[in-house]
């Protein structure tokens, strides 16, 4: 294993230098986010609308950070909490095992919390009818609300470790007011997840009419509170061996607070 470890750090340093590499890397993202290329896959039957290359990512941060509570803004039709849930039920079916112990599904150790403005009935019976629904608590409403800010954090105890993924409106200032608002949440070590940072290196004719795009993007809200909050820094690691991913300099881990 540490040899294999050891490749692959000498593979990701020399990702950044392999110029056809990733430019193939940037065309493929521009060509695929025009096709709607993300829309193509499910996670345990609901719809996830999200690149493998990004799943594979969170399932490796999960692995490592071990948290008690993922926080998600936005949920559309559910399949990102459901992957977060099916993560977080692997993490306590190992912990059950190594302690010698059996899991009772109806009452989890970790949990998700979703929110969206607005979620449609069809797709919340359908997250609420699935297998994994213990795991799962909805919160309607704006995540930049404070009343469901404050509803999302009277949900963590102290000695939670949390995780958040932040993937609801892209425009710049929305970003900004939730990183504002849940990154204080976020655990030492852990890592607070800026999704569709992606929005600032394509065309403006890719934001699909949506009120986001190149200026006026997660990215541009990264960069603006990044220089007063020391206590994150950017996970370029990720970024190295992604390369195809919605969420470059998207990935932030508090390293202090």
């Amino acid at each position: 294993m540490a040899d294999f470890q050891a490749e692959m750090a000498d593979r990701l340093r020399a990702a950044p230098g392999n110029g056809p590499l990733t430019a193939s890397a940037r065309a493929f993202m521009q060509q695929s986010v025009s096709a709607r290329y993300s829309y193509n896959y499910c996670w345990m039957g609901r719809p996830i609308i999200q690149y493998p290359q990004d799943v594979m990512a969170l399932q490796e941060l999960v692995w490592q950070v071990r948290p008690d509570i993922i926080v998600e803004t936005g949920i559309a039709h559910g399949g990102s909490l459901m992957l977060s849930a099916s993560l977080l039920a692997m993490l306590d079916l190992c912990d059950a095992a190594n302690a010698g112990c059996s899991l009772d599904p109806a009452r989890p150790d970790r949990r998700v919390i979703g929110i969206d403005i607005d979620i449609r009935p069809d797709n919340r019976a359908q997250i609420e009818a699935h297998p994994l629904r213990h795991r799962i608590t909805m919160i309607e409403g704006s995540s930049i609300d404070p009343q469901v800010v404050d509803q999302v954090r009277d949900q963590i105890t102290p000695d939670r470790r949390v995780l958040v993924c932040l993937d609801s409106n892209h425009t710049h200032d929305h970003v900004l007011a939730e990183l504002r608002a849940y990154a204080p949440m976020v655990s030492r070590d852990s890592y607070c997840i800026v999704f569709d940072t992606i929005v600032e290196a394509l065309p403006q004719d890719l934001a699909f009419d949506r009120p986001w795009g190149p200026g006026n993007s997660p990215a541009t809200a990264v960069r603006a509170w990044l220089p007063d909050n020391s206590d994150f820094q950017i996970d370029g690691s990720v970024d190295a061996k992604l390369l195809v991913s919605v969420v470059p300099g998207g990935f932030l881990r508090r390293i202090s607070g």
